[in-house]
């Protein structure tokens, strides 16, 4: 750790630019505008908590799910990947009791340590997220002091990109960093942002979202055991066959529609019970697909044996994604991520909330996306779903019109595309060197 003079004299001098161009993939041309994001998030924690005292800097990925929609949750499989859009900190121990944590534009979050019970009132609440994290590393039976931490983020709420989950395992890292050593490794990290998100959130969420922001890179994840899961690295090269990955802003906020996505796990878990299980991966599809007259019978429930019939389609076309890339056959992975779509759209019905039929931005952007492609293309919604965003993949020949066509369609004001990277990267400090390597770019679309 450092003086917050000598670190912000560290990233103007460039000590840091070999870093934060791998970290973000970018030219050293440009190395200088993340240079200058650190030293933003410097002078803000100056300013609310002020200068004496060594700071460290660290980084959390937002992530972009490729395969594998609502399927972690079931114990399934996924395909995902970091990218280079991240929530930053500078942060220090403070010799208190008391953890104090500021979040760019929100009220400042302050937790005793000495109460980390769940607080009914901070469900959906940012605090409940850290106290659940700290409440974990409590439990692991680290001394987990006060600390001060400053924090800005470019994960777009909303966007899919799972920006409460980036915060979480930020959270993590900072807490990995500052008192355990660095000793808990991705995968603990993950699950206890997952913790925080069910327990002390509120809100029902598989473990996809935190692992591909802990663990980094674009993996291929299998949660069949989720103490234990498996986690792949996969090559990716989009640039390789000359098209673009856009995430593509419907202009629909999901922030309020927690009750949606929870009859998703909510409808699956009916379903396995029905067969004494708690998840559907422990549920045989054959069993099921014999039983389906009785199922329905018993829950009275036809959305829950649609979903059911999703996740069993969803979580084999992860695995044949995966096998897809390695083969480096990549028109059979357009074609795997077309019916995952069509799959979500069908079978999951989470494309938009029944509670707001008029409002469905993400069912048009998909129509506009099969309009505008065909089948030279392939396009899904993108996360949770309900609102927030679509993802596809774009032959770059068409990526002008595509960008044009969609932003047309927009009844608001759009922002120029922002430029993103999937690459291979955990959560870090700046003090600790990443070892992984850039894989390609990618593209988002943003809707003012």
């Amino acid at each position: 750790m450092r003086s917050i003079e000598e670190t912000i004299n560290a990233l103007k001098n460039g000590e840091y630019d070999n870093k934060l161009t791998y970290l973000y993939s970018c030219d050293k041309n440009d190395v200088k505008k993340y240079s200058d994001r650190y030293i933003d998030v410097i002078n803000g924690f100056e300013e609310t908590f002020g200068k004496d005292g060594d700071i460290a800097l660290f980084s959390a990925p937002g992530r972009t799910e490729i395969g594998g929609n609502h399927t972690d949750h079931q114990h399934g499989c996924v395909l995902a990947g970091s990218v280079n859009l991240d929530v930053i900190s500078a942060a220090r121990p403070n010799g208190t009791n008391t953890v104090r944590i500021q979040s760019r534009n929100y009220p400042l979050d302050v937790i005793e340590l000495d109460s980390l019970e769940i607080r009914e009132k901070e469900f959906d609440k940012a605090i409940s997220l850290i106290r659940g994290v700290i409440k974990k590393f409590v439990d692991l039976g680290y001394d987990v002091k006060g600390f001060d931490a400053y924090t800005t983020s470019n994960v777009l709420k909303g966007s899919g990109l799972s920006s409460s989950a980036a915060f979480e395992v930020l959270v993590g890292t900072i807490i990995n960093g500052l008192f355990a050593n660095n000793e808990v490794n991705p995968i603990e990290i993950a699950k206890f942002g997952q913790f925080a998100e069910n327990v002390y959130y509120n809100k029902p969420s598989g473990l996809m979202d935190q692992m591909a922001s802990s663990v980094g890179s674009v993996v291929a994840i299998d949660f069949k055991s989720t103490e234990e899961p498996i986690v792949e690295k996969v090559e990716f090269d989009l640039k390789k066959h000359n098209h673009a990955l856009c995430i593509i802003d419907s202009g629909a906020d999901h922030a309020d529609l927690t009750d949606e996505y929870a009859t998703i796990p909510s409808d699956m878990k009916a379903v396995a019970g029905f067969f004494g299980k708690k998840f559907l991966r422990e549920v045989d599809e054959n069993e099921f697909m014999a039983n389906i007259k009785n199922i329905r019978a018993k829950l009275n429930n036809d959305r829950a044996v649609l979903r059911a019939i999703h996740f069993f389609n969803d979580n084999k076309r992860a695995q044949e994604e995966v096998k897809a890339l390695k083969n480096d056959d990549f028109e059979l992975f357009k074609q795997l991520v077309k019916k995952s779509g069509q799959s979500s759209y069908m079978y999951l019905q989470n494309v938009f909330a029944t509670s707001m039929p008029k409002n469905q931005a993400v069912s048009l952007t998909l129509a506009l996306c099969d309009e505008i492609l065909g089948d030279k293309g392939a396009y899904r919604v993108h996360g949770g779903g309900f609102a927030g965003t679509v993802q596809a993949f774009v032959p770059l020949d068409m990526l002008d019109e595509f960008k044009t066509l969609l932003l047309s369609a927009s009844p608001k004001k759009c922002l120029p595309a922002i430029f993103l990277n999937l690459y291979a990267r955990p959560p870090f400090s700046l003090l600790v060197i990443p070892s992984k390597d850039f894989l390609q770019q990618s593209y988002l679309l943003v809707y003012n």
